[in-house]
């Protein structure tokens, strides 16, 4: 039942987890989502919480029943099935609400509520797998022949029946759900550390303005023009979070522990292992993507020294990696962003254009920043009954119109699923999740590159374009090759200082760098960057970031080499939702993520972009 707490979290892990800035204007309340569209007031919603809450204790009453009969196995999942569903619901309610404005104690305070109810679920759940596993494979898989309204659990019955040698006693499973809030409670600790407790310094820039750098200014400001200001930035920023580096390190550490200790217990070799077991993911996908991309880190290498070419340095810092190659003179105000993306995604077919346009209608999103709101961008689709949500910071400029692509592929990824799943099936793996959210974002692309006005204009969405695959293609799997080394010192049982920490950090990331070979240099202070990643708190999550723009890129490849065949193969593979292991799925699709090609060909492409780049820079430059 631990389905139901990672699907409700899986559309927030891509929000950066700070406050909007204090000078952002005020908002139109039509670009601001609709919240009655899942309860009209608190009052209805604080009702829903209490009914879940009361379906816990029927939950639990129906413990000993399930190998009586098909029928009494229907009842008891259904009872479930409609209690996730209820509880999801008020989950996204609080979260969404509190997401408005995280100075408001009272919202916070829901949502707390939220994840109480959440954890008395579990609670209330933590007997059924053991018992599932007790009444065994044979009698559970005849009576889903015997009663057809059976069909809709057989997935998650055959997934629970494929974890019995990882699942407890009745007694141990109760036990585990009860510590299910304290083993959060290092993320939740480095959340409070990283967004309110940490006073930022301030910095005042070339042009004179002061301003504090705090995530999200330091985000902002990491991609100037001026060089100097970019080092001072870095520098003020990474200089506050070193002098924090002993008590983020031991918080980690608590979390590495945490994790560490709950795979032994589940009688897993190691965190690995039982990260990929969730899913059924082979070990060669993990495998084969580091293998590749390290052996790819001379195209990294060959970018950065393009980009030193560009920008007219001598040398590459690792402050000199965010500006654009380019500048780029346009706005691009939500409107406009609407028809670029509905333009853009032609290629894909008048249904998904027509879907996107109509939901477009609706007040599905969170537009804009504002004081207090929280920042960065993610799509939350969990409320089954209702519609995806969408929180966006939107700032008028082409990373907040790839953003918005990005995170409406995943929106239309969700209506897709829910055309053709039910609800118990409906909600799709992390490994997919990701898929449709890139390959809009190469589409996207694409079609600005084509719709370029000068060379200029070109090069800026290609360099664009290839800081995207660094960061998400090298960079998240750099970040999952340092978490995997982390997660191994423990379990070698190593001691894991802040120190210690930054200490590997350093090594990994001047390797992936080139450091030692010139190519950029990393200083010392900023080894301290493992600090700014709440990712490392949800367990081998980042590397399914790389394996998604790795299949999105195979898959847009096939739209645009069979075109309609390729389009109805790609909404294939979203309208089959989580009804079948997320690996067999996209293989279904035609990309196997255990061999080296689709990774070669992210490369390959990475490669043919940078060959486009330097042909127009010779033709801008004669």
């Amino acid at each position: 039942m631990n389905r139901f707490i990672s699907c409700v979290l899986c559309g927030l892990l891509l929000s950066t987890l700070c406050a909007a800035e204090d000078d952002a204007p005020p908002v139109d309340p039509q670009h601001v989502w609709n919240l009655t569209d899942l309860y009209p007031d608190v009052d209805a919603w604080s009702a829903a919480r209490e009914e879940v809450m009361e379906k816990a204790e029927q939950i639990e009453s129906r413990r000993g029943t399930l190998g009586d009969s098909a029928d009494a196995l229907y009842e008891t999942l259904a009872l479930v099935s409609n209690t996730i569903r209820q509880a999801g619901r008020v989950r996204v309610y609080s979260s969404l609400n509190g997401d408005e404005d995280l100075r408001n104690s009272e919202t916070q305070e829901r949502h707390q509520l939220s994840q109480i109810m959440v954890a008395r679920f579990s609670e209330s759940t933590a007997w059924i797998d053991p018992e599932i596993l007790g009444v065994g494979s044979e009698r559970i898989m005849g009576f889903v022949e015997e009663d057809e309204r059976l069909s809709i659990f057989a997935h998650d019955l055959d997934n629970t029946l494929r974890n019995e040698a990882h699942t407890l006693g009745d007694e141990a499973e109760q036990t585990l759900s009860y510590f299910s809030q304290p083993f959060g409670a290092p993320s939740r600790i480095y959340s409070m550390v990283a967004n309110s407790d940490i006073p930022w310094p301030t910095v005042t820039l070339s042009n004179g303005e002061e301003h504090r750098i705090d995530a999200q200014a330091y985000s902002r400001f990491r991609a100037g023009a001026d060089r100097e200001d970019r080092k001072a930035v870095f520098d003020a920023y990474w200089g506050k979070w070193a002098e924090y580096r002993s008590s983020v390190g031991l918080v980690l550490s608590s979390h590495l522990q945490t994790q560490v200790a709950l795979a032994k217990a589940r009688h897993y070799e190691n965190v690995l292992e039982r990260e990929l077991f969730q899913d059924n993911l082979p070990l060669a996908v993990y495998r084969t993507l580091v293998t590749e991309v390290n052996k790819a880190l001379p195209t990294l290498h060959r970018y950065f020294k393009l980009r030193q070419r560009m920008l007219g340095l001598d040398q590459m810092h690792y402050y000199d990696i965010y500006p654009p190659l380019v500048a780029l003179d346009k706005k691009f105000d939500i409107e406009t962003t609407k028809a670029i993306t509905l333009d853009a995604m032609e290629v894909l077919g008048d249904d998904w254009v027509k879907m996107q346009r109509d939901s477009f209608d609706e007040r599905w999103m969170h537009v804009f920043p504002q004081q207090g709101k929280r920042s960065g961008a993610y799509m939350s689709g969990f409320a089954y009954d209702v519609h995806p949500y969408l929180l966006l910071n939107h700032n008028d400029d082409y990373e907040s119109l790839s953003t918005f692509a990005h995170e409406w592929g995943h929106a239309i990824h969700t209506l897709y699923a829910r055309q053709s799943q039910p609800f118990e099936t409906a909600n799709y793996a992390t490994f997919i999740a990701e898929i449709p959210s890139t390959s809009l974002e190469l589409i996207l692309q694409n079609y600005m590159v084509n719709q370029a006005e000068t060379i200029n204009e070109k090069l800026f969405y290609l360099g664009f374009g290839l800081e995207q695959m660094r960061g998400t293609f090298f960079r998240q799997t750099m970040f999952a090759e340092f978490e995997l080394a982390l997660y191994e010192a423990v379990e070698r049982g190593e001691a894991l200082s802040g120190d210690r920490i930054t200490q590997m950090y350093g090594e990994i990331v001047r390797r992936y760098h080139g450091h030692d070979e010139g190519v950029v240099i990393v200083d010392d202070l900023y080894t301290n960057e493992w600090m700014f990643v709440p990712h490392f708190y949800f367990n081998m999550y980042v590397f399914q970031y790389a394996t998604s723009v790795t299949a999105g890129t195979a898959l847009y490849g096939k739209i645009l080499e069979d075109q309609e065949a390729g389009s109805a193969n790609y909404k294939d593979l979203l309208r089959a939702g989580g009804s079948d292991y997320p690996h067999l799925l996209l293989s279904r699709a035609g990309v196997d993520l255990t061999q080296p090609e689709p990774y070669q060909a992210v490369v390959t492409q990475m490669n043919a972009i940078m060959d486009q780049m330097e042909r127009l820079l010779e033709e801008r430059d004669q």
